[in-house]
C-alpha cells in the first residue's frame, strides 16, 4: 500500500509503459518489493556460516512469484470495487487494460511456480508458508473487508509471514527467532495500516470496505489502537536484543525507532487529524528499513 500521491504516479507511469507496466501493478512491484526485503532479513537473520547464494536466489524467487501471484488474486477479486476509489481506479483491471481471465491465469501461474520453487529448492515448510500466505491474502482477508473491520487484523498475517518464510529457508526449521521477526512485522503493519484507513476513510467507505473508520467518525478509536500497537511494536522490537540475536547497539536503535512511532501515534491520538495520520504512516516507510537493517548489521 502506498500513500495517494504516489498511487497516482505509478498510475500514469503504468499506463504509459504497456503491458509491463500494468504487470507490474497487477503484481503489486512496490509491496512485493518489500515482501522481498522482509523475506531477505530473515533469511540473513537466520542464515549461519558461508552463503548459500543458490538457495538465497530460490528463496526471492519463489517468494517473489508467490507475492505477485497473490496481488494479481487480490485484484482480480477486488476488480468492481477497485472501479469505485480514485487510489485504484486506474488499476489495469478497473481501468479495463487487461482481460479478468488473463489476470486471473497470471495469477494462478505465479502463485504455483512460486510455491513449486520453494518446495523443490528450499523446503517444504518453507513452501508451506509461502502458500498459506497467497490462501490467507487472496481468500481471507480479501473477501474479509467487505464483512467485518477485523480484516486488518487478519490482513497483517500473511503481512507477517515473509520474514519467517525466509527464517524457515535458512535455518529448515520455524524456531523462536523467525517468530519474533513475525510479531515484529504484524504489530509494524497495525499503525501502518491504521493511517492508510484514516487517510482514506471516504474512498474505503465508497467501496463498502468495512472499516474501523466507518464506525469512528471522530478517530478516537483509530487514534488509539495506533498508538496501543506502536506500543506492541515497541516491546517486540526489542526482543532480538533480549534473546540474543542481536547486539546492545540494535536494542538502542529499536528503543529509539519505536519511541519515534509511539510519539507520532500520540500525536494522531492529539489531533485526530490527516496530517497526523499521514506522518504516522509515512514514518511507518521509514521505520521498517532502518529497524530491520539495524538487526542484519548488529545480528549475532
Amino acid at each position: 500500500m502506498s500513500g495517494g500521491d504516489v498511487v497516482a504516479a505509478k498510475g500514469e507511469v503504468a499506463k504509459g509503459s504497456g503491458l509491463l507496466g500494468d504487470l507490474g501493478e497487477l503484481s503489486k512491484a512496490r509491496l512485493s518489493l518489500l515482501v522481498l526485503l522482509t523475506t531477505l532479513v530473515g533469511f540473513l537473520t537466520g542464515w549461519h556460516g558461508p552463503m548459500d547464494w543458490a538457495l538465497l536466489a530460490a528463496t526471492l524467487v519463489g517468494t517473489a512469484l508467490s507475492a505477485a501471484g497473490a496481488s494479481a488474486l487480490n485484484q482480480w477479486i477486488e476488480r468492481d470495487l477497485d472501479a469505485l476509489m480514485p487510489r485504484t481506479a486506474d488499476r489495469p483491471l478497473p481501468a479495463r487494460r487487461m482481460h479478468p481471465s488473463d489476470a486471473l491465469l497470471f495469477g494462478l501461474l505465479c502463485c504455483g511456480s512460486g510455491v513449486a520453487l520453494l518446495a523443490l529448492l528450499a523446503n517444504a515448510i518453507t513452501a508451506l508458508l509461502s502458500f498459506l500466505t497467497i490462501v490467507i491474502y487472496a481468500l481471507a482477508y480479501t473477501p474479509m473487508k467487505r464483512v467485518s473491520e477485523l480484516n486488518t487484523l487478519v490482513g497483517a498475517v500473511p503481512g507477517a509471514l515473509p520474514p519467517l518464510l525466509g527464517w524457515t529457508a535458512a535455518t529448515g526449521h520455524a524456531s523462536l527467532g523467525g517468530w519474533i521477526l513475525f510479531l515484529i512485522l504484524w504489530f509494524w503493519q497495525m499503525p501502518h495500516f491504521l493511517g492508510i484507513a484514516w487517510m482514506y476513510k471516504d474512498q474505503y467507505a465508497l467501496a463498502g470496505f468495512k472499516m474501523i473508520t466507518l464506525r469512528d467518525p471522530e478517530g478516537w478509536a483509530t487514534a488509539w489502537q495506533s498508538l496501543i500497537y506502536s506500543a506492541g511494536l515497541l516491546a517486540v522490537s526489542l526482543l532480538p536484543g533480549l534473546f540474543g540475536m542481536a547486539t546492545p547497539f540494535y536494542f538502542l536503535a529499536a528503543l529509539a525507532l519505536g519511541a519515534g512511532m509511539l510519539f507520532l501515534a500520540g500525536d494522531l491520538v492529539r489531533t485526530r487529524s490527516l496530517a497526523a495520520a499521514r506522518r504516522l504512516f509515512f514514518a511507518s516507510l521509514i521505520y521498517l528499513p532502518l529497524l530491520l537493517g539495524s538487526l542484519v548489521l548488529c545480528r549475532l
